[in-house]
């Protein structure tokens, strides 16, 4: 049986932050995709079911109309429920392996290694399409989280891409933690395929001009580096 195939994942990777007012978040969300944010990740740990549900529903519209992926926080049945592209899975928030077999291998699975390596390999053999290391720098959203050195990143990059995986297909890594435009170019040379951003992408909340250009800039650097 021939498995579809998910395209290499690569740019920026948007979090979305908490946040008390849907429609301002939906409109932050739209300004990075104006920008060229082609992956976002909704995130909402205060919210109740249902308003998770009808942000999740207006991000999933809003995502398909720039043609980006939208991938669910640790909540494998919000994603399944609303379509998402995939979900993204923390050490504590479900195993792996089944999670994939529910997938199937169109969607995406991303998982949370932090600074394990050792993690990290057992998630790319569980069929994980990005793992992501952090906390690279402090994070005000994490600030207790342990420090992830970016030699990870030349690791991922020169092992994991021949993983056995149930599928042929590589698994990126993506860098996530306290990221920055002056302080991701290292990442990115060290291997990183996604910088996940919450804080230095949104802090601008209420300003589209400014989140588009953040935006922008991002993808400049993914850009620049592979030209």
């Amino acid at each position: 049986m021939v498995m579809a195939m998910v395209t290499k994942l690569r740019g920026l990777y948007a979090i979305t932050p908490e946040s008390a007012d849907g429609r301002q978040l939906l409109a932050d969300v739209e300004a990075a995709l104006t920008g060229g944010c082609r992956l976002v990740q909704f995130r909402d740990k205060l919210s109740d079911a249902p308003e998770r549900v009808r942000r999740a529903r207006a991000l999933r519209e809003v995502t398909r109309h720039f043609g980006a992926r939208l991938i669910i926080n640790d909540d494998l049945a919000l994603a399944t429920l609303i379509d998402a592209d995939g979900v993204h899975l923390g050490k504590d928030d479900g195993n792996l392996v089944l999670t994939r077999a529910i997938l199937g291998p169109d969607k995406i699975l991303g998982a949370s290694c932090y600074a394990d390596f050792s993690a990290a390999q057992l998630a790319a053999a569980a069929g994980a399409d990005y793992i992501a290391f952090g906390a690279v720098y402090p994070s005000p959203t994490k600030p207790a989280a342990a420090t992830a050195t970016v030699n990870l990143f030349f690791q991922a990059k020169t092992t994991l891409t021949a993983a056995d995986k149930p599928y042929p297909r590589a698994t990126a890594s993506c860098a996530i933690g306290g990221i920055t435009l002056a302080n991701s170019p290292p990442l990115i040379a060290a291997g990183a395929d996604l910088l996940a951003v919450i804080t230095d992408l949104f802090s601008a909340s209420g300003d589209s001009a400014k989140i588009t250009a953040r935006a922008a800039a991002y993808q400049r650097l993914f850009e620049e580096a592979h030209a």
